[in-house]
């Protein structure tokens, strides 16, 4: 059996799941979306991750056409449908169909679907190995303009700066805010550690506030290591001891060179490898249950 789709609370096989050309979602990038884990029959975060989604809808002043719980029972209903133990969940929230010109009140009805698949965002070898990254020449956008803290359609410019990422044949690329402070790469927020202390960007400066990124501040704290969110350069980058990235698809993963400098040493770093069997042990633990009966 092929891929089945979660369409505005309709199941129908990948090939049947369409929607609109008059969607502003396709037509403007209108609407908001999350990405989520399962591990081992279990949906990691999904509590965190329905409250960004309605967070992100309401900050467009978008109406999710579902209450919240509806949306978990529908995301667990499309895992189970596609027989999956471990997945990785897209759940996306459009405007709607409206008519060709911006105005969003010409949308009626906001549209969602549930895609649950499986992914692998980074070959293993890399988790053991490290990644090599570069510095993007596009800048972040501002959070004046379209906030990155809103988890939005919006991703051209994260699309830019994978670009530049693929030009230089590497998997992930470092964007800069306007000050020129790191604030995270195209699909991860970023971490760097020093004298055993490990620092990401503060929000404010154009980062998302990921969800693994919370829970690896977390895991690092309880595992008695210093923690702080303070601006930092590419400079703080190529002079860290250890550099490693999060993300949902991403979970934790070492940077071990940034624009042909290495990291430290140039492997991944002891705290790094302990933060990442840390993550592991913790999500295939923990979570909502798929089928419980």
């Amino acid at each position: 059996m092929g891929l089945i789709i979660n369409l505005n609370g309709k199941f129908v096989r990948k090939e049947k799941a369409v929607v609109s050309v008059f969607d502003h979602g396709l037509l403007y990038g209108d609407g908001v979306f999350e990405g989520i884990r399962s591990y081992n029959g279990r949906v990691f975060k999904l509590d965190e991750h329905i409250e960004r989604l309605y967070t992100s809808a309401k900050a467009i002043t978008m109406t999710v056409p579902v209450s919240k719980e509806k949306m978990k029972a529908e995301i667990i209903a499309t895992i189970r449908r596609n027989k999956l133990k471990d997945s990785y969940i897209r759940v996306v929230v459009t405007r709607g169909a409206g008519d060709l010109g911006l105005n969003p009140l010409k949308c009626p009805k906001a549209f969602y679907f549930i895609i649950a698949a499986s992914i692998t965002l980074y070959p293993e070898k890399f988790y053991k190995e490290g990644l090599a990254v570069i510095c993007a020449s596009t800048r972040r956008n501002i959070p004046e303009a379209v906030n990155p803290m809103i988890k939005s359609l919006n991703y051209l410019n994260n699309i830019l700066a994978k670009l530049e990422a693929n030009n230089a044949e590497v998997l992930e690329a470092i964007m800069l805010n306007r000050e020129g402070y790191v604030a995270e790469c195209t699909g991860d927020n970023i971490f760097i550690i020093k004298n055993g202390e490990l620092i990401t960007p503060p929000t404010y400066i154009g980062a998302l506030e990921g969800i693994t990124r919370d829970a690896v501040i977390k895991l690092a704290r309880e595992l008695g290591y210093k923690t702080s969110e303070k601006p930092f350069t590419m400079v703080d980058m190529y002079i860290a001891d250890e550099c490693f990235l999060t993300g949902t698809a991403a979970e934790v993963i070492p940077v071990i060179n940034i624009d042909t400098r290495h990291i430290g040493n140039g492997k991944p770093g002891p705290i790094t490898r302990k933060l990442i069997e840390a993550y592991r042990e913790m999500t295939g633990t923990q979570g909502t249950e798929i089928y419980a009966s």
